[in-house]
């Protein structure tokens, strides 16, 4: 399987697009905002022969969602996401525009409602996705057992965790869920976090400072 990470929008959020021997991909957590982002990652799909099968948002907090119209128009397919943070997509303009950020697109209806537990299916790999409360109450994870890779959004990050400072995050919930949902995954397996640098499971059980 390959892996290409594309850095987006004025936060810097972890586009990530995954494909394997099919030529049948998967894109997690579009934030493309500029035009330039949204026709790079539209060239590389086209370029390299890809049929993107499935688009999927960790949680639905506005940099991470910039991106779900292009999608949804120049690929043909809807976001796929918990609906806990609907709320956060419903008023994506009045949310951004306290950060100084002018969005003037709707963020389209999901399309299949994912749960805890739930497979996503493309190519020859299976993504399970698994409930990582706290952050946000949607938040999903994104494990692919067999390549021994998760995708975490904004829950784990190497050495440090989400922000839990929004109404509705709950910073104990989400310690608890990444003790029991994800240190309990392999130690090798790949953490490819929302923001940032990639780490393992076993690192960050090691010597992550909010788990001390």
């Amino acid at each position: 399987m390959e892996i290409r990470t594309f850095i987006v929008n004025p936060i810097q959020v972890n586009c990530y697009l995954l494909w394997d021997e099919t030529d049948e991909a998967l894109l997690i957590d579009c934030g493309a905002w500029f035009p330039e982002e949204r026709e790079k990652i539209y060239r590389f799909v086209q370029s390299n022969g890809l049929t993107v099968k499935h688009y999927l948002n960790t949680h639905l907090h506005f940099d991470h969602i910039f991106g779900n119209a292009f999608v949804e128009e120049r690929f043909g397919i809807k976001a796929e996401a918990s609906d806990a943070d609907w709320q956060w997509a419903e008023n994506i303009k009045e949310r951004v525009a306290r950060f100084g950020i002018t969005y003037e697109e709707e963020v389209p209806a999901l399309g299949r409602v994912l749960k805890d537990g739930d497979e996503i299916l493309f190519g020859n790999q299976r993504v399970i996705a698994i409930a990582v409360p706290g952050h946000s109450p949607g938040s999903l994870a994104y494990h692919i057992p067999e390549q021994k890779a998760i995708f975490t959004g904004d829950a784990l990050f190497h050495q440090s965790i989400g922000r839990t400072d929004f109404p509705d995050s709950n910073h104990n919930q989400l310690l608890t869920a990444i003790r029991e949902r994800l240190f309990t995954l392999p130690d090798d397996t790949i953490v490819y976090p929302g923001h940032e640098e990639k780490t393992t499971i076993g690192f960050e059980k090691e010597y992550n400072m909010f788990f001390k």
